[in-house]
């Protein structure tokens, strides 16, 4: 687990994956957590079936770099939004950071802080020596969150920001 001031950030293990996917508040129950808000696509759906799950059997890969974290608000003991690593550090010691905010909850401020917990943890973790991102242009919630953590644009694409972090 990550804290900070307002968040727990919580890794999810493949059976609490399971329960996520489903998205019927049973994750929330085994936590012992307030209902949340969130919605999954049938498209995130298939995306967390397709490349967390299988990373999350392979004993041979740390799962906290390839599961979801669940960020939860403290006071309202409720899931607010979820944070991820792409996968285990490269052989440049990068790991690329996701994020999203349930739309009820955006514009507070969360994943700002969220963001700034997992660099810290990163940043304590021997292999990790950079966390990069990718966001869309038209993003700028996106984007301002990876700019109050200190990332630097490193380069663009037609659609896309790619961001860095050097944390060692």
């Amino acid at each position: 687990m990550i804290e900070t001031p307002r968040l727990t950030l919580t890794p999810l293990t493949y059976q609490q994956m399971l329960k996520y996917i489903k998205n019927d508040q049973s994750l929330e129950e085994e936590l012992a957590l307030n209902p949340s808000s969130m919605v999954l696509s049938p498209e995130l759906k298939d995306a967390l079936a397709q490349s967390i799950m299988p990373c999350l059997q392979d004993e041979n890969k740390n799962y906290l770099y390839s599961t979801l974290w669940t960020v939860i608000d403290k006071r309202e003991n409720r899931s607010v939004a979820d944070v991820c690593f792409q996968g285990e550090p490269n052989s440049l010691g990068e790991v690329e950071i996701g994020y999203g905010t349930y739309e009820q909850h955006q514009g507070k401020g969360y994943m700002t802080e969220a963001v700034e917990g997992m660099i810290n943890w990163a940043a304590k973790q021997k292999n990790v020596k950079a966390v990069i991102a990718s966001t869309d242009k038209t993003n700028v919630a996106s984007y301002t969150i990876l700019e109050k953590n200190a990332f630097i644009k490193v380069s663009e694409t037609v659609e896309q920001f790619n961001w860095r972090l050097d944390v060692s």
